[in-house]
């Protein structure tokens, strides 16, 4: 079952996932290039009708034309202009020189306009400003169109002297041309004496400047002026209506193909007429380098979308398998396991079809069953637990009771059979001691065996731990002062949260085992000092040092060590594991460690919120 399911789900996923892919691959390789360039043309065309309603509704206004330059800018990312009926940019009127040109027939002048935004570039910016000044005198090869001149070669200076040329490259280029196959002519027919008509449309003009303006150069009021790529395709369009004036007055919109460094352009020329009655033009260059990137990454990345797809082709029929046939045989496995008694296992199932009630009734029945079986299993854990320390209690009851009741048995032996009567006092306060031996030895034992049960549990009070260390090392004074020890205390008036009676037990076995193993005349140091959330108590005790191997011995029951740690120092034996206990039952952190000349035992206290 499992097998048929997987393999036509596994079919169905690669057929769709591949048909997917083809459809992607052949529409970005076939369909997509053209499908967006015939989608921007048609958006540019509109744009352009727009352009030319508003454009003539604004009467040629300079602030509205250049504002709609801005705004079809921003929509298209496409720069868009207006040509005049010569092809001159209609609102470069900042970029330009005046000129009085002499006439020699007459021997006199007459005012042209000389456009400059083709023949001065923005690297020739500053011989602009040097050499194109007012009364300059000037020399201009160019073709001239009412009262324009479209300059082939300007230079600036008297005829006598050499000046700064400027040149429209397109102009001169075809200037050129027209000069050598002029001096070709005049070299063939030696009878020709006015050679001007050779070089028409080009004629010279001499002149003085009387007026200039070159703002273009540093502050373009339009993003035309300041695009290089299409003031050159302007040029082209301009240099072909001055050499053949009918190109172009078609009326209709034309669309050219250009490419330049491996980028292809779309040029748009709409033919209309201006407030004027005037021939002009909309000319508009737009991009197609967004596309080509376009196209170009997604073929490179091509072979990313086929592993992509192929392995989520994978991912989706491993899926179909655990959500439809792998559920029934988990199911089916857990059955079996029931049946077995086996209840461990637990397969969570997350869906909300019938498949995923049913295996979450099993699972809840496996879980309802495992969690009596575990609680059973803890209880039998810990009634042995408590078996053991009962069986350990009477064990080392027994053992530490069986040296006083030796030495009791020997005391009353002597004076039962009346050996040293002078003595009977002595043995009578050696048997009485030996008895508060003993209910000392069977009480700890008794605390001791309550806290190992598991069943006690603490009370939590809220304290001042300063007042009730100085209050437990008042009631030592006496055995301190015996001892010639020297008490050193510092405390941190802090309220932490405990039990305060079990907490006073463990500071007490604290002092009692330092007031113990320290050697007389030496410091005995208790602190309890602030931390973040915390507090940390400390009893450190100079003298002996516990060997390093025997540090995590000494919060043992009975625990034995070198001979300064012997029971005839005193003690049950029992005080460090009681209050290791009491420690572990409060859930903080405790532990010993050897100082430089001593032993440092230490604990942990949460402090009041």
């Amino acid at each position: 079952m499992k097998s048929r399911i997987v393999l036509k789900l596994f079919l169905l996923t690669t057929v769709l996932c591949s048909l997917i892919l083809a459809s992607i691959y052949v529409g970005q390789t076939v369909f997509f290039k053209d499908y967006y360039v015939k989608q921007k043309v048609a958006e540019i065309k509109d744009s352009l009708e727009t352009y030319q309603a508003q454009y003539e509704a604004g009467n040629g206004d300079v602030q509205t034309v250049q504002r709609l330059e801005q705004d079809f800018y921003r929509d298209h990312s496409s720069l868009l202009t207006v040509l005049d009926q010569y092809g001159s940019l209609k609102q470069a009127n900042d970029f330009y020189l005046e000129v009085n040109v002499l006439d020699d027939n007459t021997n006199t002048t007459m005012p042209y306009k000389v456009p400059l935004y083709n023949a001065v570039g923005a690297e020739e910016a500053a011989d602009a400003e040097n050499y194109l000044t007012v009364k300059t005198s000037v020399r201009i090869y160019g073709i001239r169109k009412g009262t324009a001149l479209f300059p082939a070669i300007i230079i600036a200076g008297a005829p006598d002297e050499d000046g700064k040329t400027f040149n429209n490259e397109l102009l001169k280029k075809n200037y050129d041309e027209m000069e050598g196959e002029a001096i070709r002519k005049l070299k063939q027919d030696k009878n020709i004496t006015d050679k001007r008509p050779l070089y028409l449309p080009y004629e010279y003009f001499y002149g003085e400047i009387t007026k200039v303006r070159l703002q273009a150069l540093n502050d373009a009021s339009s993003l035309v002026q300041t695009n290089p790529l299409l003031l050159d395709r302007i040029n082209v369009f301009q240099m072909d209506l001055l050499l053949n004036e009918k190109k172009n007055n078609s009326g209709f919109l034309q669309v050219q193909d250009y490419e330049q460094s491996n980028v292809k352009y779309k040029l748009f020329i709409q033919p209309m007429r201006d407030p004027n009655g005037a021939n002009s033009y909309l000319f508009a260059m737009a991009s197609l380098q967004p596309v080509d990137e376009a196209v170009q990454m997604v073929q490179n990345y091509y072979v990313y979308i086929v592993v992509f797809v192929m392995v989520l082709v994978l991912l989706a029929s491993f899926y179909y398998s655990i959500t439809i046939a792998r559920p029934l045989l988990r199911v089916n496995q857990m059955t079996k396991k029931l049946a077995g008694l086996d209840f461990s296992a637990a397969i969570p199932f997350k869906s909300k079809d019938e498949i995923g009630d049913l295996s979450r009734n099993v699972i809840s029945l496996s879980d309802s069953l495992h969690s009596h079986i575990k609680k059973l299993q803890d209880d039998i854990e810990k009634e042995k637990q408590l078996e053991n320390i009962r069986k350990e209690f009477i064990s080392d009851v027994s053992h530490e009771l069986k040296t006083p009741l030796s030495v009791m048995k020997s005391c009353i032996s002597i004076l039962k059979d009346g050996v040293a009567v002078h003595k009977k006092d002595h043995y009578f306060a050696a048997m009485d001691k030996e008895v508060d031996k003993m209910n000392l030895l069977i009480v700890d034992m008794l605390d001791l065996a309550k806290y190992e049960s598991g069943t006690y549990r603490m009370k939590m009070d809220e304290f001042y731990i300063d007042s009730l260390i100085e209050s437990i090392c008042e009631q030592f004074t006496e055995e301190i002062s015996e001892k010639k020890l020297v008490l050193q205390i510092q405390l941190a008036p802090v309220q932490v949260v405990a039990n305060q009676l079990r907490i006073e037990q463990v500071i007490t076995n604290f002092i009692t085992n330092a007031i113990r193993y320290t050697t007389s005349g030496q410091n005995i140091i208790v602190t309890a000092l602030e931390e973040v959330d915390q507090v940390i108590v400390c009893v450190e005790n100079k003298g002996a040092r516990i060997p390093q191997e025997q540090l995590d011995k000494v919060w043992d029951r009975f625990y034995r060590g070198d001979s300064s740690r012997q029971r005839s120092a005193g003690g049950t034996g029992l005080g460090l594991a009681i209050a290791k206990n009491i420690l572990e039952l409060h859930g903080v952190e405790y532990g010993a460690a050897n100082t430089h000349n001593g032993v440092i035992f230490y604990f942990y206290l949460k402090k009041k919120a």
